[in-house]
Parts: C-alpha cells; structure tokens; sequence
C-alpha cells in the first residue's frame, strides 16, 4: 500500500470515530442535561396523582393513563390493517399499477408532518364526523400515521423470509393462506415487531397532532365502568402536557419531568424491542 493511500485511509478512519463521537457525546449531553434538570421533579407523587390546586399536588398521572389508552387503541386498529397490507402486497398482489400505487400511497402518508394529520384528524374525525376533542379522535388520527410503518417493517421483514419456505410448504400440499400463517409470519416475527414497537414509541413521542385532536384533559378513570366513555372524552397525553407546561404554563420543572419519564419509557421500549427480537430469533434457529 502506498504512503499517501496509507493517509487518506487514516484520515478517513479519523472522520469516522469523530462522526461517532459527534454522536455520542450528543446523545450523552441531552439525556444527562434532561435528568439533571428533571430528575428532582420525579417522585411517586408525580407519578401517581394529577395536578390539583385544592390538593396542592403536581401530577402526571391522568396523561400517563391518556397515552397508555390512546397506544392500546391506536395499536389494536392499526396493527392487523398494517400487517394484513403487507402480507396482501407481497404474498398475494402481483406487480403492477395497483402496487405501486399503494407502495407509493404509504412512502408519501410517512412523509407527511404531523401537524398535516392533526388537522386533518381535527376536521375530519372531529368536526365532519363529531367525535370533538377526544382520546378516540386523537387515536384515529394516529392510526393513520403509523400505518406505513407498520406496514413497511412488515413487508421488509416478509421479504426476508427465503423463497425456499414458500416453495417447500407447496411442495408439501400447504395452501397459501396456511403457509402465511404457520411459516411466513412466525419467520418474519422479528421484524413485525420491531415495526409495531417503533409505531409505539413514535406514538408516545407525538404531541403536535395530539394537540389538535385528543385536546388536553388530565382527569383520571374513575372506575371501569367509565373505562369505554373515556374514549369520547378530551385527554392530553404526556408529550401535550409538557408542550403545555413549557409554554402556556411556564412550569419547566415539570415538563423536564415529564422529559424524564418520556426518557425512561423510550428506554425502555427499545430494550423491549432487542429483547423480543433476539427471542424470536433464537425461538427460529431452535
């Protein structure tokens, strides 16, 4: 190798550890900025009650319970119309203008801003068909932003999957509906689940179209008799509250505490998404 083939290689390899420094040290910085501003705030009081000026408690508890409900009912809707899409366009939709279009439909709904949607949820799901501020309008209007993610992963993962298996179930009499349910999706499990797990974490991560639609109610369930009205009522999830409290409220400790919690269940959804990844992984090679 020649000297100054030597150099180049060594600058080039000099770029890249500053690239990944760059990006650890970036990520180091906010998360330790965030807890050491935030992390005072977090106590079971905070998590466990709302904020009421006659009890005199600062609470998050109600926008916990609006982001668990708004990701329960956005995942339940848009989890087999996402996976059900991506088995249609690659186990059974032949090429053509009819794939395209929909492959197409899906790269652009991902691309859209959120705030698109939260207009669209607001005047659509809100107005036209009268659901008003509410948890259901909120996860309607959700759905329609994690599908092409759901159904992306899906296909990506379907794609991975060797032809061998489809031939191999043929060959054995499987008809296709059998083979897509006993062979191509447990093969593709992984991915699927990465996928489903990303359109949770962008959900919790979601506030501007939220804003728009699920509105910005902090009361609690009282009682599972009132669990399925709650659908219809107004509900701010985390992410609105610590929009609200940075901005309309002026209250910064407990918005960074809100940061912290935001933090700490992102964590922890990507230690959920390795974990069940390389379960279903290992479950395959066994």
């Amino acid at each position: 190798m020649s000297k100054s083939r030597k150099i180049k290689e060594i600058i080039l390899y000099g770029l890249i550890y500053i690239c990944a420094a760059v990006a650890v040290v970036l990520l180091v910085g906010i998360i330790g900025y965030v807890l050491a501003k935030g992390l005072k705030s977090v106590n079971l009081e905070f998590l466990t009650t709302v904020t009421s000026v006659l009890h005199g408690t600062v609470g998050i508890a109600g926008n916990i319970v609006n982001t668990i409900y708004i990701i329960v009912i956005t995942m339940l809707i848009a989890t087999p119309i996402g996976v059900g899409s991506a088995v249609y366009l690659n186990e059974y939709a032949k090429p053509g203008r009819l794939v395209t279009i929909i492959e197409f439909a899906t790269e652009t709904l991902s691309g859209i801003p959120s705030i698109i949607f939260g207009l669209f949820g607001m005047m659509f799901f809100g107005q036209t068909m009268g659901l008003g501020y509410s948890l259901l309008t909120g996860s309607l209007t959700l759905i329609l932003m994690v599908l092409p993610l759901i159904t992306r992963n899906t296909q990506e993962a379907l794609k991975t999957v060797p032809d061998s298996y489809r031939n191999g179930a043929i060959g054995l009499g499987a008809g296709k509906w059998h083979t897509i349910r006993t062979i191509l999706l447990p093969s593709a499990m992984p991915g699927i689940i990465t996928g489903v797990i990303l359109a949770v974490g962008r959900i919790v991560g979601e506030s501007a179209a939220l804003l728009f639609t699920a509105g910005s109610g902090k009361a609690l369930i009282n009682g599972l008799s009132n669990l399925f009205p709650k659908m219809f009522q107004s509900g701010g999830s985390m992410t609105v509250q610590l929009y609200l409290s940075a901005t309309s409220e002026g209250d910064f400790d407990t918005a960074f505490g809100i940061a912290v919690t935001l933090l700490v269940i992102v964590f922890l959804i990507n230690l959920g998404t390795k974990a069940l990844a390389k379960k279903f992984d290992v479950t395959q090679l066994k």
